[in-house]
Formats: C-alpha cells, sequence, structure tokens
C-alpha cells in the first residue's frame, strides 16, 4: 500500500523530547526552594537533546494550548556542567530578559530571537556573555531590545530577582553601550526591523568576518561601510531598504556575494527605479551570485524575459540563478512566465512558483507568505494542488508561525478547507490530518472574528465527526461553546458551529458526553432555542439545537438534569405551540425526552396533566412516518412502567392514555424504515419482563421485532449481545403478556435465527 501523504512517523527523539516536556517532574527534575523546578542531580545531557528541549518547548508554548509554560523553566540549563546548550531559537513575546540570563553561562553558537518584544536592553548584556561562541545571531523585530526597560537603570546585577520583570518591556531609553565587539567568530547576522534611532553602521563597524547579513526594514544612512565585507559577504538581505544608485554602487562591489534580496513590499512607495541598466550590472558584476530576489519592484525600460537573459550575459549560462521574482501583484509581467534557464523562481504563474513563494517568505516576511497562501487557495479552490504534501505542510508551517498574524490565520484557514475537502482527503494521513486539526484550534483559540471562526468551522466540517477529533475532544467543545456564546452570533457561524456540536454528541461515550454536559453545552443549545423562539424562527440552529440536546443526554442522566434544570420542558411546550406543523423539530424534541424518561428518578418531573396531555395528544402525529408518535408512546412507556401508584392526577385517567398508546402502536407499519441509531437496547430490554404494565411491554417488542426486521445485520447482533433473546423467552413465558405481543416476540425470535 502507498504511503499517503505526511505518513512518516516521528522520531524517537521527538516523541521521547515532547514526552519530558510534558512531565518534567516525572523524568528530569523536582520541585525546588520557591517552587521552582530544578534538574535531578544525576541527569547530564548533551548539546543535541538540551537544544531539541528548549526549541521543542518553544514550539509547544505557542501551538499547544493544553501545554502549560514552566516559569523556571531556562533557569535548568543555566549550569553548563550539566546541560550544554549550542542552538536555541526564541520567538515573540513569551521570550523575557530572565530567560537568557538564566542561559548565559552557556557556549551558544546559534542563537536565534524572532518577535520577541518583551526584551529589553538587558538582554543586550547576556548577549556579551556568548561573544566568544557565537557564530550566528538572529535579532530579528526584537523591536525593544535596544531599549533600556520602564526607565530604570540597565539590570546588569546577576543576582537581579525574577520578579523585577513580570510585564513586557516598555521602550524607554536608547542603550548605546551595546556593541558588537569581541564578537570575532559571529558570521551569520539578522537585525531585520532594527529600530531607526540605532546607527547600523556604528553597531556593525566591529564585525570584520560577516559572510551574511539581514538588514531588512532598516534605514541606513550610509551605505560604503559594506564594502569592509566586499571579500567574504556571501548573502546580503536589504528586504524593504530605501535603494539608490549609491547602494547598488557599493552593492556590486561585493563580488563574492552569492545571494543578493533588494526586495520590497510591492505597495511600498520608493523613488528608485528598477532598469535594464541596473539590472544588468548586478547580474554582470556578481559573477558568484546564484540567488537574487527583485520582488516588488517595477521594471523599466521594458525590461522583458529577453533582455533579462542579455542581462545575465552568455558566459554565465552554464550558472544556475535562483530568482526570487514573487512581486505578489506583479508590477513585472515578465516574471509572470516560466523562464527557462532560471533553477526556481516565486511567483504566481504556476503551484510551484506560488508553494516556493511560501517557503521563502513565512518566516521573516508574513505580508508576502500572506499573498502568496492567497495564490495557493485559488489554486486548490479553482484548480487542482498537485503537490498537496508539500502545500500543507507550508500553510500548517505558516500558521504555527504567525499565530498571532489575522491575515495568514485568514488565508491559511481558507486554504486548508480546500486542501482537506473530499477531493484530497484520501491522499492525506492520520497524522498529517490531525496536524490540520491542530493548528485550525489554535486559531480559533485566538482569534474571535468573523471570518477566522468561519474557516475553522468549515475546514473542521471536512473531518469524520467524532472520529477525527476525538483526540481533541474536550478542547473543539470548548471553542464552539465560547463561539456559540453571544446572544447575536453571525447567523452562518452559528449553524456550523452547531451542526458541529451535534456531530461531536453523537455516537461517543457517555464519559465524553457527560465531560462537555458540564462544560455548559445543555445550557448554551437552551439558549439559542429561547433565542430561535424570541425571533420566532424555526431554522436548521433551533432543529440542531434540538437534535444535539438529543444526542447529549442519551443515557447521561445529569445532562437529562440539567435539561430539567435550564427550563427545557418549558421550552419545549412553547416550541410546539409556536412550531405545530415543524415534523424534524418534534422528532428531535421527543426523542430527547425519550432519553428523560428513560431516568426514573426524573419521571415524577413529567408525570403532570398538562405534559401527559400533550404526549397523549401527540401518539396520533402523522409527523415524519412513526417517529414523532413512537417517540412520545416510548415516553409514556417509561411512565407507564412505574406503575399506578406514581400516577396520583385524576385526568388524564392512566387507563385511557394505555388504551390510547395501544391503539398509536397497532397503527404502525412495522416495515417503516426508521430515522433513528440506537447504540444499546438496555433501556428497551428493561421494559419487557414485567407484567405492571403490559403496553410498555408491547412498545419495547414492537421497537425490537421493527429493527431487527429491518436493519438485521446490525440490530440482531446487538439484542443478541445484550441478553434480548432471554428477556423476549420471558415476554412468552409471562400469562400478563397480550397474545399480540407474544406474537411479535416469537417472530423477532424466529429472525434473529434467521439472520445467522
Amino acid at each position: 500500500m502507498a504511503a499517503k501523504a505526511g505518513d512518516n512517523p516521528d522520531s524517537l527523539m521527538t516523541l521521547a523530547t515532547v514526552f519530558c516536556l510534558r512531565n518534567l517532574r516525572k523524568t528530569m527534575c523536582y520541585q525546588g526552594s520557591r517552587n521552582k523546578l530544578q534538574l535531578r542531580s544525576d541527569i547530564f545531557l548533551p548539546s543535541e537533546i538540551c537544544d531539541k528541549l528548549v526549541n521543542t518547548y518553544m514550539e509547544l508554548v505557542h501551538t499547544d494550548s493544553n501545554f502549560e509554560p514552566e516559569e523556571s523553566f531556562f533557569q535548568l540549563f543555566s549550569d553548563p556542567r550539566s546541560t550544554r546548550l549550542t542552538r536555541v531559537q526564541l520567538r515573540e513575546d513569551f521570550v523575557r530578559d530572565r530567560d537568557l540570563e538564566a542561559i548565559k553561562k552557556q557556549d551558544l553558537i546559534e542563537l536565534h530571537l524572532t518577535y520577541c518584544n518583551s526584551l529589553s536592553s538587558r538582554s543586550l548584556k547576556t548577549l556579551t556573555s556568548f561573544r566568544e561562541t557565537l557564530v550566528s545571531l538572529c535579532l530579528f523585530s526584537c523591536s525593544n531590545i535596544f531599549y533600556r526597560q520602564g526607565g530604570a537603570p540597565l539590570a546588569c546585577n546577576e543576582d537581579t530577582e525574577d520578579d523585577e520583570e513580570e510585564s513586557p518591556a516598555s521602550r524607554q531609553a536608547l542603550d548605546t553601550n551595546f556593541s558588537f565587539q569581541g564578537f570575532n567568530r559571529l558570521r551569520l547576522l539578522n537585525l531585520g526591523g532594527l529600530s531607526d534611532e540605532v546607527d547600523a553602521e556604528t553597531l556593525l563597524k566591529p564585525l570584520r568576518s560577516l559572510t551574511s547579513l539581514d538588514l531588512s526594514n532598516v534605514q541606513l544612512l550610509g551605505t560604503t561601510f559594506l564594502t569592509q565585507w566586499k571579500d567574504r559577504l556571501a548573502s546580503l538581505v536589504l528586504y524593504n531598504v530605501d535603494l539608490s544608485e549609491e547602494l547598488v554602487s557599493t552593492v556590486v562591489e561585493l563580488v563574492n556575494l552569492r545571494h543578493l534580496d533588494i526586495s520590497r513590499e510591492s505597495r511600498r512607495t520608493s523613488k528608485f527605479k528598477m532598469t535594464r541598466k541596473i539590472l544588468t550590472a548586478i547580474v554582470q558584476r556578481l559573477l558568484n551570485l546564484v540567488s537574487l530576489d527583485i520582488s516588488g519592484h517595477i521594471m523599466l525600460d521594458n525590461c522583458t524575459v529577453p533582455h533579462f537573459e542579455e542581462a545575465m550575459g552568455r558566459p554565465r549560462t552554464h550558472e544556475d540563478i535562483h530568482y526570487m521574482t514573487n512581486n505578489h501583484n506583479f508590477c513585472c509581467p515578465a516574471f509572470n512566465v516560466s523562464v527557462s534557464g532560471l533553477f526556481q523562481v516565486t511567483g504566481s504563474k504556476n503551484e510551484d512558483q506560488v508553494l516556493n513563494a511560501i517557503e521563502a517568505y513565512t518566516e521573516f516576511r508574513p505580508e508576502l507568505a500572506h499573498r502568496a497562501i492567497n495564490q495557493l487557495f485559488d489554486i486548490a479552490r479553482i484548480q487542482h494542488c498537485g503537490q498537496l504534501l508539500r502545500a500543507l505542510q507550508l500553510v500548517i508551517a505558516a500558521l504555527k508561525c504567525h499565530k498571532y498574524d489575522k491575515s495568514i490565520q485568514v488565508t491559511g484557514s481558507a486554504a486548508l478547507f480546500y486542501l482537506t475537502n473530499t477531493e484530497y482527503r484520501s491522499d492525506q494521513s492520520v497524522r498529517l490530518r490531525r496536524e490540520v486539526i491542530e493548528v485550525v484550534l489554535n486559531g480559533m483559540e485566538q482569534y474571535q472574528e468573523v471570518t477566522v471562526q468561519r474557516n475553522c468551522c468549515l475546514t473542521l466540517c471536512n473531518f469524520s465527526i467524532p472520529e477525527e477529533l476525538e483526540f481533541q475532544y474536550s478542547r473543539v467543545n470548548q471553542l464552539l461553546l465560547k463561539i456559540l456564546e453571544p446572544a447575536r452570533q453571525d447567523e452562518s457561524i452559528q449553524r456550523i458551529a452547531v451542526h458541529l456540536c451535534n456531530a461531536l454528541v453523537c455516537q461517543v461515550d457517555n464519559h465524553h458526553k457527560e465531560a462537555v454536559g458540564k462544560m455548559g453545552f445543555v445550557k448554551t443549545m437552551l439558549n439559542l432555542i429561547q433565542k430561535k423562539l424570541q425571533d420566532r424562527m424555526c431554522d436548521q440552529v433551533m432543529e440542531f439545537s434540538w437534535s444535539a440536546l438529543w444526542n447529549i443526554t442519551d443515557e447521561t442522566p445529569d445532562n437529562c438534569q440539567m435539561f430539567l434544570n435550564c427550563r427545557g420542558m418549558s421550552l419545549f411546550l412553547e416550541c410546539l405551540q409556536e412550531f405545530p406543523d415543524k415534523q424534524e423539530l418534534h422528532r428531535n424534541m421527543l426523542g430527547l425526552l425519550g432519553n428523560v424518561a428513560e431516568v426514573k428518578a426524573l419521571r415524577p418531573q413529567l408525570l403532570t396533566p398538562q405534559f401527559i396531555t400533550v404526549f397523549s395528544n401527540l401518539l396520533d402525529s402523522k409527523a415524519d412516518g412513526i417517529e414523532v408518535s413512537y417517540n412520545a408512546c416510548g415516553v409514556l412507556s417509561h411512565i407507564m412502567f412505574d406503575g399506578p401508584d406514581v400516577w396520583s392526577m385524576e385526568e388524564p385517567r392512566r387507563d385511557a392514555v394505555m388504551d390510547k398508546m395501544w391503539d398509536a402502536i397497532q397503527s404502525w407499519d412495522v416495515s417503516s424504515r426508521r430515522n433513528i441509531n440506537y447504540r444499546s437496547f438496555e433501556p428497551i430490554l428493561r421494559l419487557l419482563p414485567q407484567s405492571i404494565s403490559p403496553v410498555s411491554q408491547h412498545w419495547a417488542t414492537w421497537a425490537l421485532y421493527n429493527l431487527v426486521s429491518v436493519y438485521p445485520s446490525k440490530y440482531c447482533p446487538l439484542l443478541i449481545k445484550e441478553g434480548g433473546v432471554g428477556l423476549l423467552e420471558k415476554v412468552l413465558e409471562l400469562e400478563s403478556s397480550q397474545p399480540e405481543t407474544k406474537e411479535m416476540a416469537r417472530t423477532c425470535e424466529s429472525k434473529i435465527g434467521s439472520s445467522f
């Protein structure tokens, strides 16, 4: 059997790492003084394990809502004699100054800090602790790291208390004391988003050995300082840097460049215009160039593909240049085609170009990744996605990386809807589909905005419910109930969410139903019903809400009690009066009340003249075939099973109601196909071996006879499994059993025998 997309299992290393992080106190740690986590004294971890622990911890913090962060986690790696860190990637506001200070004795080789806006200039001092070992450093969009926090003096003390820093850094005075002096091993540096107040030239001057530099969105006062690396620099990124002829003249002196990025966001205004002459100079002067990104520029001088090839120069045809030309609105039509001779191109011409763009821009340019994902959305919606695994993995990665970016969440969730639909489903593994579910739930947790919520709910509808969602059962129910809380929710989202809620409580174990009931499921559904009654509207939301209540109360007494406590019976009567001709609604309501009636302790609350009269009248209903009449008779059968002693009312009389029940049962066609699904016959079977209410026995026998006759392959095994055959024998033995009941019992037995 061919492997499905995303079928490769996680490595043992990954599984063990996640397990340890979820069970730190049972594996590696103990609770120390001040309730801080301490590493066990007999633990010694190499860098491969420590790096994996830290980086996986960060991923869990940002993508798993059930994962509880440990305040003193980074302190576990404070002692290099027992732990070794070398390559660490930290991101977003979760990371604080104290976290970096905790690991300052480690010999870090790589440190990537991305969108860490809670870091202040305290962390600059910590960086100097790594100056002798650091080879790669990223400070991308760490907007406050060059500023003192809260106006207080820069904290340099090793004994700084953790609780001094509980709130994110607030930008105050610029710290001018930091220098890269002594970072002699540093080769790769990303300063993307560096504040305009920081002089990049002065900051970078001590770094003589850089081979890769990213100055995205940085304002450069001068450009000649770049030539200090003209014999070494292999990669230079100047995304959204204001270009000028002076800057281009400087760049073409960096003759060892292999990757050059002078792209810009296409909507960004710029006085600089890319001409054929400038492009020719770049390509012909930088002879080692294999990757060039000029996205977003308007190409002048009729810079078409032939001119572009001419600019490359015939002597260089044996070399491949990776052109990143994703303009996203494609101001340069020349690149909205397949360009021969290029190793890899980003754009919107085809699926490959679009996926290249998502891959290239996700981490540091979400605004461009957003547009590329939008192109993928169109491909999956209108055409066909040929690289399903890659597409899903890239969208999942983008949603994880930019959990707090609304535009990514909107376009990503929309793309996932089409990438997980029926057309693609058979090619996807269980593991891959679970990843999709997790990122969708992340989006639902983060955004209460209508578009994100709708996209996420629709995507969940592409999965088998409840089976594929059961591994996140509690979480998905909590999110759906939260969506349904507002009294005036968007109608389309409300409809989808109620449908999902109904599907989630159908065909699941009782402990799941009990858990969801405790979350407020019953009350939420009744609130929706109340609102629809006020609007005098019986729509899908109304019907799905009653259906969901029917499902969640099935063999779940606690939920039945909640229904009664929350004015459920009053709403039942109001719905009957307001919508007398809604057959589906009546069936769902009576099915629910059948569940309530199965609970002996709750039946007295149904035994009132008003309710008994309503149930008795519904015996005559022809709505939805026999279903409404059948369910009403079921409710009454359980009430009658308690005997005449509990019947305290004068009207209606018990024998009159029983006669009406008998007439209704006799009128039903035993070959009727049913709109019902029994998981267990236990509530029906308990009505068989008794003489106190022959009509209840008759209803139960008819129900079994009908089901094993119409659906023998499904219900004969279930009846045998639950001991139904022996109970039917007792019906035949009881003198109180009516002849019609005995005849059905015999026929039922013969049906079971003939089915095997």
